[in-house]
């Protein structure tokens, strides 16, 4: 088993790597074993704090460990951490609150929740503020507590996120999400002109082996999870196709992982190699003019348009759409005009 130290000023972390052939334990019991200068108790309570992370993500004390897993224990609270949960005045584009629910439309480059590297400046911090004073449910769930949070879209997405006010509506939207009620569209630029107007991904979905930071489709259904997207084509624009995608389930990176593995990247993301010309020549015309386009759009093209859900107060179903933000829409323009002049040019 592998273990790094690393300093940082008075701050220190130590990384622990899984072997690929290690069974399953409990993080806390096997932080113990590598670790034996730190108590049980000491770390439960730093994984409650939020000191222990595993892939870079927040977990509970009973998080069992999985080959090759990269656990990161924090010796000392990072700079930053104990305003992880203040308010703090951010713009927010509300498009609908009442007792019970808040609907935010998310901008790509907001975090949604502190953490590790944004202990400030995220959704949540807004959210407080907005509230003034007034308290957010917390979420009970496999990571750690996220005032209000019921699900989230990546970094980089745009789009539509609902927000829990109270504890009801938390446990109620909570569970809506956990039986795959909720209706989720997003709208998508990939590259390549897609096969099928319409289908349907079914494909077990996990982290990359190597780099724990991105996920892949695993090809046996013994690893990863379920994970299932229909797409459908809105518009060909031979290069690219304009898709909106409905989820199924909510796994992280989803769409993006899904598309790659049909051999359509995302249009401009980064992680997933969309970052390149992958449809059309290489002709110096033609990058310059992609690469003006990945400067309009400087993250992947996915954007959350649809949210439909029962209310958790009233018991209706409700449903809001938001249109594609400026910078996508100018992305999909630039798109249409060179398509639309090379028409004319034959």
């Amino acid at each position: 088993m592998k273990k790094e130290v690393h300093q940082e000023g008075e701050n220190q972390s130590v990384k622990l790597y899984v072997d690929k052939n290690q069974s399953p334990i409990r993080v806390d019991k096997f932080i113990m074993d590598q670790m034996f200068n730190l108590s049980r108790s000491r770390i439960q309570k730093g994984i409650k704090d939020g000191l222990v992370l595993v892939n870079g993500r927040e977990i509970k004390s009973n998080y069992k460990t999985k080959p090759l897993d990269v656990i990161t224990v924090f010796m000392q609270k990072p700079p930053g951490f104990e305003d992880r949960y203040k308010a703090q005045k951010i713009p927010l584009d509300i498009r609908y609150e009442d007792e019970d629910i808040l609907i935010v439309h998310k901008p790509a480059g907001l975090v949604v929740h502190p953490g590790v590297g944004n202990f400030s400046g995220t959704l949540v911090n807004g959210l407080l503020y907005h509230m003034q004073g007034g308290d957010l449910p917390l979420k009970d769930s496999d990571f750690a507590d996220r005032p209000g949070i019921v699900h989230r879209i990546d970094k980089d997405t745009s789009g539509l996120m609902v927000i829990a006010k109270t504890e009801i509506a938390m446990t109620h939207l909570g569970k809506q999400f956990f039986d795959h009620t909720v209706k989720r569209e997003y709208i998508a630029l990939v590259w390549g002109d897609v096969e099928e107007d319409r289908g349907t991904i079914d494909e077990f979905i996990g982290r990359h082996e190597k780099n724990r930071t991105k996920y892949v489709v695993f090809p046996e259904r013994d690893q990863g999870k379920r994970a299932i997207t229909h797409y459908e084509v809105v518009e060909r624009m031979y290069y690219v196709t304009l898709i909106k995608c409905r989820l199924e389930t909510g796994r992280t990176h989803q769409i993006r992982v899904h598309m790659k593995y049909l051999g359509h990247p995302l249009f401009s993301d980064v992680k997933y190699g969309g970052d390149k010309i992958l449809k059309g020549t290489i002709y110096s015309k033609y990058k310059q003019f992609v690469e003006n386009a990945f400067k309009l759009l400087p993250r992947q093209a996915l954007h959350a348009r649809l949210l439909g859900f029962i209310h958790p107060g009233t018991g209706e179903e409700i449903l809001f759409e938001a249109d594609l933000p400026e910078d996508f829409q100018a992305c999909v323009d630039k798109w249409r005009n060179y398509l639309s002049s090379r028409k004319n040019l034959t």
